[in-house]
């Protein structure tokens, strides 16, 4: 067999096993995304079960007004940038945070709307991260206006840094580092199609280069032909076309769309039988009227079930919208920042009471932060923000990385106090690759500029 009849050999078989993926991912990847991303990963092997969940906060947080600078000098110096968008420091006082030994005098309150995560904090279950950000390497403010280092494509625009920060290419990427990581990990699952989960619809943060994301509703699992038992008025219908999706034929494409249209409604049936055997009332703390609380809801059940799906290994994917404020930021924050807490309070309270806290680690992301400065009613896109790492194998009740200076012109500000992050999406996202059981050998794979960091920083220390 000659060279060019291999090469057309494996693509073929890359193809199929694509293709086989995109009928059992209930709401696929766009087709175009998938097949760029054909490739092939190594395989990694896990005994125990984890879970890593991201919470993707959609149209870049304002990070000043959720993690607010707390100590008096901090405080003063907020303001004076904020103006009438700023925390009077009384309003934050039971929401203040113990100050850290590793701020140098710094302290910071959760926006009074974050108070369920308060306990959560103190009692060592959640992290904070400062100033995180898109970064191809390590930037100064000196080499960003110099123009003498790589920086992410397109800065502060809302589709290429949401794809940056999940996938580490701006918009257009054909894999993100959570299917990278599930690239890793699918093979040794019980069941591969488990792997990835979204509970928001699609992201390119779940597709991997072999690994599809699998979606589900906050209802169940997405069946195909939405569960039509009737095709016109007539079950003769339905049950022929359903017959048709599913039986042989001779030709080849034919085949494989029928095997995987069938093992599609498999795949379903199995999922929703497992989750109907979970009691409602292992759920049952997670609030009504919150969209974001109903996909984590669903991820809980998920995660219940994972023993009888034999996976050992699972990444997760849910997101909430609404964060892109430029006008009424003061309304309309402290209402999508309250349904948040809410929102992971329960979800963390539940993986507790199910046994699996420590098993669980659930993080935020977001397209960027926000300005320090205010344009009247809003504040405008940003860069570097704040997140929050919780579960039980968390070294909570600790911030990580550097508390940035707070002002303008500063050594951090790019202006109208945009920051320069100090704590790569890279090396964030590493910390929890490699407590996921990421080797240092496969992180370059999942994460391809975390190279360009000195290795002693690809762990951040708060899992």
């Amino acid at each position: 067999m000659n060279a060019p009849t291999i090469l057309h050999d494996v693509s073929r078989r890359a193809f199929l096993q694509r293709t086989a993926a995109l009928g059992v991912a209930g709401v696929a990847a766009p087709f175009a995304t998938t097949l760029g991303a054909i490739g092939e990963a190594a395989a990694a092997t896990a005994t125990d079960y984890k879970a890593l969940v991201c919470v993707f906060l959609q149209g870049g947080n304002d990070h000043y007004n959720t993690l607010v600078p707390y100590d008096p000098t901090s405080h003063a110096l907020y303001a004076a940038a904020r103006g009438a968008l700023a925390f009077g420091r009384d309003a934050l006082q039971s929401t203040a945070l113990m100050p850290g030994a590793d701020l140098g005098g710094r302290a910071y309150a959760f926006a009074p709307a974050m108070a369920p995560l308060n306990p959560l904090f103190d009692a060592g279950r959640l992290a904070v991260a400062l100033n995180v950000g898109t970064l191809i390497q390590p930037t100064t403010r000196a080499q960003y206006l110099n123009k003498s280092v790589r920086l992410p494509p397109k800065l502060f625009s809302h589709n290429d840094q949401q794809s940056f920060f999940q996938a580490s290419s701006p918009e257009g990427a054909v894999s993100g580092w959570g299917g990278r990581i599930g690239d890793l990990y699918q093979s040794g699952n019980g069941s591969a199609t488990m792997t990835c989960i979204n509970a928001s619809g699609n992201a390119v943060f779940l597709t991997g280069r072999q690994a599809i994301q699998y979606n589900v509703g906050t209802g169940g699992p997405v069946s195909l032909l939405r569960g039509a038992t009737s095709l016109y008025g007539s079950s003769a219908a339905a049950a022929t076309l359903r017959q048709m999706m599913t039986e042989t034929n001779p030709h080849m494409f034919a085949t494989e769309y029928a095997r995987v249209n069938k093992r599609a409604m498999d795949t379903q049936a199995q999922l929703a039988n497992l989750l109907a055997g979970a009691p409602e009332s292992q759920f049952n703390l997670f609030p009504s009227g919150n969209s974001l609380a109903d996909q984590l809801r669903m991820v809980a059940r998920m995660i219940a079930i994972s023993g009888d799906l034999g996976v050992k290994r699972q990444v997760f994917f849910v997101s909430t919208g609404s964060f892109d404020l430029h006008d009424n930021l003061a309304t309309i924050q402290p209402t999508l920042l309250g349904r948040l807490a809410t929102a992971m309070r329960a979800f963390h309270d539940t993986t507790a009471a199910l046994g699996v806290a420590d098993k669980v680690t659930t993080f935020t992301g977001s397209d960027f932060g926000r300005t320090l400065a205010s344009n009247g009613n809003g504040v405008d896109h940003g860069w570097g923000s704040m997140h929050f790492v919780m579960g039980g194998a968390v070294k909570g009740k600790r911030f990580y990385g550097t508390p940035p200076a707070i002002g303008h012109n500063t050594n951090d500000d790019v202006g109208q106090g945009r920051l320069i992050p100090t704590m790569s999406v890279d090396q964030y996202s590493s910390t929890l690759a490699r407590w996921f059981g990421v080797s240092d050998g496969d992180l370059t794979t999942v994460l391809p500029n975390i190279g360009n960091y000195d290795k002693s920083t690809w762990s951040q220390g708060f899992a």
